[in-house]
């Protein structure tokens, strides 16, 4: 409940125009959280205007059907790892799966790993997507080999598509077609349409999720 009141703070004031990092950390500071509890309120917030944009924006998994996907590499596949290992999966105020394990320059693959990919792309087989195309930031280590990892995987389930390290995923996300899968606040912001790949890549698993995006700030 603390951290779902911080969440509606955190909008309120995002919502009038203040700066996130101010912002947060005086709601922060208010409730005594931890760093890892405020990049949780942090990754569940976003202002009136963003979580208008982002409902006008999102594609149902009914809408895949004959669309390409653009997958948003480590941000779509460390969540769905997280909710595999039981970690905690936030339901923010746009609805959309995160995780507050994030990627600072480093990512291993762990015993999930294989099954995530394979969820994602039965989630997207399911759904009738015509195409899969992941991108992974090159600074980020292990995206090599993790890119082979989701090429392969692709080739044996007979999913169309392209696997790509690149340097920045986040530009060519908001530029290319298709339906982009990704959680990256800036990002839904800037698209034309998105969805959530790791809440169907998910669905029918018993997942630990935290709804954050349900409580408003009362003034």
């Amino acid at each position: 409940p603390t951290l779902a009141r911080a969440v509606g703070e955190l909008s309120w004031l995002l919502s009038r125009g203040y700066a996130l990092p101010s912002s947060l950390a005086l709601v922060g500071d208010r409730h005594q959280l931890r760093r890892r509890q405020r990049m949780a309120v942090w990754r569940a917030a976003a202002s009136d205007a963003s979580v208008q944009t982002r409902r006008e924006s999102f594609v149902p998994a009914s809408g895949w059907s004959g669309r390409e996907l653009l997958v948003d590499g480590f941000n779509a596949l460390i969540t769905i790892e997280v909710g595999l290992e039981g970690g905690p999966v936030l339901v923010g105020r746009d609805g959309a799966l995160r995780d507050v394990a994030g990627v600072h320059g480093t990512y291993r693959a762990i015993p999930s790993t294989p099954r995530a990919i394979q969820l994602a792309l039965d989630a997207a087989l399911r759904h009738q997507a015509s195409a899969c195309h992941w991108l992974f930031d090159r600074s980020v280590s292990n995206s090599g080999r993790t890119a082979e990892r989701v090429r392969a995987r692709m080739r044996e389930v007979g999913m169309e598509g392209e696997v790509a390290v690149v340097e920045s995923a986040d530009p060519l996300l908001k530029r290319r077609p298709g339906i982009v899968c990704s959680s990256d606040g800036p990002v839904l912001d800037r698209v034309q349409a998105w969805t959530d790949l790791p809440r169907e890549a998910l669905d029918g698993v018993a997942t630990w999720r935290i709804e954050l995006g349900n409580s408003e700030c009362e003034v």
